[in-house]
């Protein structure tokens, strides 16, 4: 007992030591001015952010509303584009060229296609695929086979050869319909085509030569009913309704799944988010094959009934004309078209125009205020999502250079109760997630880099990873025991950036594929074409960044110690099977490569070294010459400074 009273005695004395009290007064307040930063941290981000996140949440919530409201209905985007005809049947829906037709025209020439090919033996669930330059007849003819039950595939015009071929055969098409501006291409790809499938071919309006069993469609459909089918009223929210390409990350293109739920929430939620009204005009130059052109901006209008003013190819001469001609309040746009719009003289059409609000995604932060002032765009709606991902974020309130946000004032658990999309760290040499010793992912905080995932709710149709075609490929992208083990998400293969208040930045592209041109470029798709000619020397293809320009230029390092490459005799070859987007701007001729321990060859060392001609040979594309030049140090510093331009 007395040593107890003893050890008690001691205790006492060592709190009643004033060095003692110090300390304890010291980590007291130490403690306290920690937590008092982090409240007023927080109470600051609440400050700057409450708005913004309850904003996008209300425009959330609304949409997951009709969302819920349309699986009720087991709509499908040919049922609710035939609720908007029967509210207005007589307003314009598509302008193009000197063109325009009413909800009620475009109804009834879906009709036609889609009763002629109910009457060719067509039935539910067979797929087609629709190759044609971007004319209101491309958007009634996807229409129309969605109306009749079948599902599109939307062939990229640029393909050639085998490109086009595999894109063609890699889903289950029973007939490819294409427009006689592309007959060359269809009749090049006819041979392999015919070995490997019993395709039937048709034309719109009709073919222009010979060599092809074709069936002219414009005459055939002359003789369909204008009447609903019954097939309209037979589809499923949950259908697929159309394949939209993708390059994704390795490869040739793969035929990303979009269905009847997938189309409609994209459609909803961009016109909440963005702040779109109820009667826009919407003008696009995008090509209707893609995510961005066909969905986004023709889809939006077919079932929320706006009208839309479409140009085939984008003219940057003609744009703000086109906006005044069309009347035009909306306008799409992709970060290469706004940096070409700069670069134009300036004009009275400028500002003359009705635009108020421009959306898309590549808006480079260095451009953007010199782009909104000179324009007089009132908002821009910067987007990102992957044509395949169940994940996208929206710029809702005009954040210069934001592509979206990630709210940070709730933790992270939390937060994807509401939305579930996150960024995780990754490694930035091979794109692999970075893992907890519990082997757990580490979610990215303000000033990180990481990957865009977004969770993946099989139940949930508007969350769910619908995919590509091709089930192989779809499983590689998917990431699993990302926060909790067991659970899956959809891997964007991209990398953003966070701030401080959860505004997401796009920084660049893991894997093997770099965007240029507004286009995604598989690097092995080029590297294969280059490898054919080469008889299979080592090469490696990658992008470079370029000043002044959007995304990524392509490169190929060859190895050719020996200089028996003649790069123009190449380029002739790869322009025969390449989309003119995905040949290379440059090329290196280097003498040995170092290659890794698994025998990869060295992509990101030769990235960094990007175009310097000081390292190895390099070569440019001289579009004035149409060739390739041999790059040197007058006309290396001449692209560096922006006076050489691609």
């Amino acid at each position: 007992m007395l040593r107890y009273v003893l050890q008690e005695d001691k205790l006492m004395n060592i709190f009643n030591n004033p060095l003692t009290l110090t300390a304890s007064k010291i980590v007291l307040s130490v403690f306290g001015l920690y937590t008092a930063t982090k409240v007023a941290l927080w109470l600051r981000l609440v400050y700057h952010t409450i708005g913004r996140d309850l904003g996008a949440l209300y425009k959330l919530l609304k949409t997951k509303f009709r969302m819920s409201r349309y699986r009720r209905q087991n709509a499908t985007v040919a049922k609710v584009f035939k609720e908007v005809v029967k509210r207005h049947p007589d307003k314009p829906l598509v302008y193009s060229n000197d063109q325009m037709w009413t909800f009620r025209e475009m109804d009834e020439f879906s009709n036609r296609i889609a009763n002629f090919f109910i009457e060719q033996g067509y039935n539910p669930g067979d797929e087609a695929a629709l190759f044609m330059e971007s004319k209101p007849e491309f958007i009634g003819i996807w229409l129309g086979l969605a109306k009749a039950g079948l599902v599109t595939a939307l062939i990229n015009t640029n393909q050639r050869k085998e490109s086009l071929i595999h894109s063609i055969l890699s889903v289950s098409s029973k007939a490819l319909i294409y427009g006689p501006e592309l007959e060359d291409a269809v009749l090049e790809a006819y041979p392999s085509l015919r070995e490997k499938r019993n395709l039937k071919y048709f034309c719109f309006p009709k073919s222009l030569k010979s060599g092809l069993p074709v069936d002219d469609l414009e005459p055939l459909i002359e003789k369909s009913c204008t009447e609903d089918p019954a097939q309209l009223y037979l589809g499923n929210y949950t259908d697929k309704v159309l394949y939209i390409y993708t390059s994704g990350t390795t490869g040739l293109p793969k035929a990303a799944v979009i269905k009847n739920c997938r189309f409609l929430f994209v459609c909803h939620g961009v016109t909440n988010l963005i702040g779109l009204g109820d009667s826009e005009v919407i003008y696009t130059c995008l090509p209707l094959y893609h995510l961005s052109g066909g969905i986004i901006g023709a889809g939006l209008c077919l079932t929320m009934g706006h009208s839309i003013a479409i140009r085939h190819k984008f003219s940057a001469k003609n744009f703000w004309n086109d906006c005044i001609k069309y009347r035009c309040t909306v306008a799409q746009y992709i970060g290469e078209i706004c940096r070409y719009l700069l670069c134009q003289p300036e004009s009275p059409a400028d500002r003359a125009h009705n635009v108020r609000c421009m959306f898309g995604n590549g808006l480079r932060l260095n451009i953007w205020k010199e782009f909104v002032e000179r324009f007089n765009i009132e908002r821009i709606g910067e987007f990102y999502g992957a044509t395949e991902g169940n994940a996208n974020v929206v710029n809702v309130n005009n954040k210069i250079g934001a592509c979206g946000f990630v709210s940070q004032m709730l933790p992270g658990p939390l937060t994807d109760l509401f939305y579930p999309v996150s960024i995780i760290k990754v490694d930035e040499v091979t794109g692999e997630p970075l893992r907890k010793p519990n082997g757990l992912c580490i979610r990215c905080g303000p000033g990180d880099t990481g990957e865009f995932v977004g969770k993946i709710y099989p139940d949930d149709p508007t969350r769910a990873f619908d995919g590509y075609a091709n089930r192989e490929a779809s499983d590689k992208k998917i990431i699993r025991n990302v926060f909790k083990h067991g659970d899956a998400f959809f891997s964007s293969g991209d990398l953003l950036t966070l701030d401080e208040f959860g505004y997401a930045f796009f920084k660049d592209r893991t894997g093997d594929t770099f965007r240029w041109k507004g286009e995604n470029v598989s690097t092995t798709e080029v590297e294969a074409a280059i490898g054919s000619y080469l008889e299979h020397v080592d090469c490696v293809v990658y992008g470079v960044e370029v000043p002044g320009c959007e995304g990524r230029a392509g490169m190929a390092a060859i190895l050719d110690p020996d200089d028996k490459v003649d790069v123009n005799k190449l380029l002739a070859e790869i322009r025969n099977v390449l989309p003119s987007y995905s040949i290379p701007t440059f090329v290196r001729k280097c003498q040995d490569f170092t290659t890794t321990a698994t025998f990869k060859l060295p992509k990101v060392t030769l990235r960094n070294q990007a175009f310097d001609p000081s390292i190895d040979p390099v070569y440019y594309y001289d579009i004035r010459r149409g060739q390739y030049a041999r790059l040197d140090q007058q006309a290396y510093k001449q692209i560096k400074d922006g006076q050489i331009r691609f």
